[in-house]
């Protein structure tokens, strides 16, 4: 069907006014700024039918993910005026698809936090409600998506920065096998865990951007050369004998009692469509906060030993270099920032690395064996996305350890490296949005895609 002239242009040049007025939810930082020259262009090949897949789709892209010659700050004063000189992978392929990319989105700073409280730009609210937190790090991501601004966004997820704060705000999230999308051009948190990923109010426009950005990438050594299906053609199958597995750790104390019941009515509805409900064991879950965080620090802890006012970001200029070091460091990172780079110093140090460092990359690994010998007997895991809904704003911040917990269903699938998405099940009895977490096998990505489907056409019409 040809499209209608002008559509593409006027919405993006009304969400771009919107974004200079007001900035609807404080979910930008940035807008690019030839949106609408370039969604002519994207409109002309659409009228002759030659426009790539992602052509129509307005993108909106987490803020350290780098876009040439426009600021990448990563919600942190340090990166304030940091502009890089070349494209993320994942933004060539994108343009390349003829998606319009129209700016640059709010996060926790460094991407360290569950809630986007932690930017130094402001904090982002959550569209349901806004007097609640969008989930984190990729908030301002999630909000754009689930608040109307953009059709796809997207986020990074470390420990749950996209399932978290999808299931927030009632949206679609899916993180990727490890490896599946180039990290080349994404501002490095924790490398063995970062992993670039989608938002979608449906799964059809998620399964679009995935099979664009997935690959291998020469720029990026773990990238994997796994072949990458069209994921939107698994879509529309049923789930007719599929075994659903349903780990017993996700299910106990300190579970939402709403998000408990609204779980066990939708593994009533797999079992329904003709799956197999399969009761497993992930033995090692309750390890995994602790382990994530001795390794995300630590990881953190090297990757941003690169801000020290000398090579690129701030810089505070007025002594010596070791006061250059300490002024840059104090002024351009954030509460949030530092607590984790002092922890994961700690637990790098002499006499601390084999007790913390080593034990939990040995845990890491048993936790990795769980889901592989699960999926021996399951296609997919279905649990939780959240132990609560959103938050209030402000609710947690003083509680480090309470916002930690917010990740306690999303971390593991992250150590392990296995791909997961969020999708929406519903809303609770205040009509904040309840999440639940589709985990699959490495680099089966189709199957969570066309289950996150089949839940969205149909769960709601049982």
């Amino acid at each position: 069907m040809p499209v209608k002239l002008d559509s593409l242009t006027k919405r993006a040049e009304s969400v771009v006014e919107r974004v200079n007025q007001d900035n609807p939810y404080h979910a930008f930082l940035s807008v690019l700024p030839d949106v609408g020259d370039r969604a002519l262009q994207i409109e002309s090949k659409m009228q002759s039918q030659t426009s790539g897949s992602l052509g129509g789709l307005i993108v909106a892209v987490k803020d350290n993910i780098s876009v040439r010659g426009i600021p990448t700050t990563c919600g942190s004063a340090i990166l304030e005026n940091y502009i890089p000189p070349y494209d993320a992978t994942v933004v060539k392929k994108i343009v390349s698809a003829d998606g319009l990319i129209i700016g640059k989105t709010n996060m926790d700073e460094f991407a360290m936090g569950s809630s986007t409280e932690h930017s130094a730009f402001g904090t982002v609210r959550n569209p349901v409600d806004e007097t609640r937190v969008p989930g984190g790090s990729s908030g301002g991501s999630a909000a754009a998506v689930a608040g109307g601004l953009v059709d796809v966004a997207l986020g990074s997820d470390t420990g749950g920065s996209i399932r978290q704060p999808a299931a927030f705000c009632g949206i679609a999230g899916i993180k990727p096998t490890y490896g599946r999308v180039s990290r080349y051009g994404l501002v490095a948190f924790a490398s063995s865990l970062d992993q670039i990923g989608v938002f979608s109010k449906n799964i059809e426009n998620a399964a679009k951007l995935l099979t664009v950005i997935s690959g291998v990438d020469p720029d990026d050594s773990t990238s994997s050369n796994t072949p990458v299906p069209d994921y939107s053609a698994v879509l529309g199958k049923e789930i007719g004998g599929l075994r659903v597995g349903i780990p017993k750790e996700y299910l106990s104390e300190g579970l939402n009692d709403e998000i408990h019941r609204q779980i066990e009515k939708c593994i009533d509805f797999f079992r329904k469509s003709g799956a197999e409900i399969v009761p497993v064991s992930l033995p090692h879950t309750s390890y995994a906060i602790a382990t994530y965080y001795i390794i995300a620090t630590a990881e953190a802890s090297s990757n941003l030993a690169r801000y020290d006012g000398i090579r690129y970001g701030l810089s505070k200029r007025g002594g010596d270099l070791e006061s250059v070091y300490r002024e840059t460091r104090a002024e351009g990172f954030g509460d949030e920032v530092t607590r984790r780079i002092v922890l994961g110093t700690y637990v790098l140090s002499a006499g601390y690395y084999d007790a913390y460092y080593d034990k939990a990359q040995r845990v890491r690994r048993l936790i990795k064996e769980d889901f592989v010998k699960v999926f021996q007997q399951v296609d997919i895991l279905f649990t939780p996305t959240t132990p609560t809904t959103a938050f209030p704003i402000g609710g947690k911040i003083e509680d480090p350890l309470a916002m930690y917990l917010s990740d306690v269903y999303t971390v593991p699938a992250s150590l392990a490296g296995v791909p997961a998405i969020s999708v929406p099940l519903g809303n609770a009895s205040d009509n904040l949005p309840i999440g639940g977490q589709i985990i699959g096998n490495y680099f089966d990505e189709e199957t969570i895609l066309q289950v996150g489907h089949y839940i969205e056409r149909n769960f709601s019409l049982i």
